[in-house]
């Protein structure tokens, strides 16, 4: 069910966490820590990620039953954004995403199990695409075989953020025709189930997972309506946060484009006074304020436990197309540079070309508004 709502509302506790989260970023995210975070194993520096355990926003969305906040993805979302800006490198959407999955798929012995793990600081993922997969969530291509109380899991699974830091990692399979989701602790993975996998954005790390026969406990299924439920959730937290990223990405890469002209010099004149370039800077302004509408109204919805689906896909393009297209004009503006790697705007263009493609692409994502939209 599909419904169109024009809500916005932002919270004094979302103000406060927004301050908070743009001081953190800024402090602990200079672009000269990302360059060096490229060439890392782990991609991410593991005290950052304990000061983000320690500020609570592990948990921020995880009830207070299981040692979280009892907060909601909007309040997630305000705290992504900044890390979007800053190119701030952890796991914390592949866990949020996780985390998102097991707190509205109502199973509560895995909730009871893993989330205050997660509130500790254990990172968890999702392992969803496939590679002749499609977008639908409900619609893997991975197997459980279930007997004697366990499942043995068959098939591949690639593009998993995270995996070879995560400590649990969620996976979609299909059982007896149905979908279903299967948690698996990365310590029983085989040795040479995780294939590094090269993406364009060398500041996330992603890993080519091989589940066959790998074996769970029946007990660590997700089965039925609490599977749908979960797939739902899944499908909510990653376009919420990847719309959160990029509109932060937005906001990045016209800093860099705005230091930019008003420091090269060309026949005289600050490069920044030409107005053709002035216009362009002023559209990119433009989509991030579009974007940032987008995506407080979907946080809005999912707060008030409104059906946010139009809104979360119409977030999900508008911030991601606009970060590609203010990444592709900093480029581009930079053109004065030898060597476009030694300039920080082709860091933003790739945070957005990977976030364009995160959670389905803008075709697949049109496709759908126009099926909720134009509907009969």
């Amino acid at each position: 069910m599909c419904a169109l709502n024009t809500r916005i509302t932002f919270t004094e506790e979302q103000a406060m966490l927004l301050d908070t989260a743009v001081s953190f970023c800024r402090d602990k995210s200079p672009v000269s820590a990302v360059r060096r975070l490229i060439d890392t194993d782990t991609g991410f520096d593991a005290a950052i990620w304990q000061a983000i355990v320690e500020l609570g926003w592990t948990g921020i969305a995880v009830p207070e039953a299981f040692g979280g906040s009892g907060l909601s993805l909007a309040e997630v979302a305000t705290i992504t954004e900044p890390m979007g800006r800053s190119l701030l490198a952890t796991p914390f959407v592949s866990t949020q995403v996780f985390t998102r999955a097991l707190v509205a798929s109502g199973h509560e012995a895995l909730q009871a199990t893993v989330l205050p793990d997660v509130c500790a600081g254990a990172i968890g993922t999702v392992a969803l695409t496939e590679p002749d997969g499609d977008w639908d969530l409900r619609h893997p291509g991975c197997t459980a075989e279930v007997t004697a109380g366990q499942a043995r899991l068959s098939g591949r699974k690639t593009l998993v953020t995270d995996a070879s830091v995560a400590r649990y990692l969620l996976a979609s399979v299909t059982i007896a025709g149905a979908p279903a989701l299967a948690l698996v602790e990365t310590s029983a993975l085989p040795a040479g189930a995780l294939r590094r996998e090269v993406i364009i954005d060398e500041t996330r790390r992603a890993w080519q997972v091989d589940l066959q026969g790998v074996v769970v406990p029946t007990a660590a299924l997700i089965t039925g309506a609490q599977a749908l439920a979960a797939l739902d959730g899944i499908r909510d937290a990653g376009l919420m946060l990847t719309a959160a990223e990029a509109a932060g990405g937005i906001a990045g890469a016209l800093d860099v484009i705005v230091a930019y002209l008003n420091l090269r010099t060309t026949f005289g004149r600050k490069i920044g006074t030409y107005q053709s370039l002035k216009h362009t800077a002023a559209d990119i302004l433009i989509s991030l304020e579009r974007s940032r509408s987008h995506v407080y109204h979907a946080a809005t919805l999912l707060r008030d436990g409104d059906d946010a689906e139009v809104a979360l896909r119409m977030a999900k393009v508008e911030a991601c197309d606009g970060m590609a297209f203010a990444g592709d004009r900093a480029v581009q503006f930079h053109g004065g540079f030898g060597f476009t790697y030694e300039c920080d705007a082709q860091l933003y263009l790739r945070r957005a070309l990977w976030l364009q493609y995160a959670f389905g692409d803008p075709a697949h994502h049109r496709r759908r508004l126009a099926d909720c939209l134009l509907a009969a």
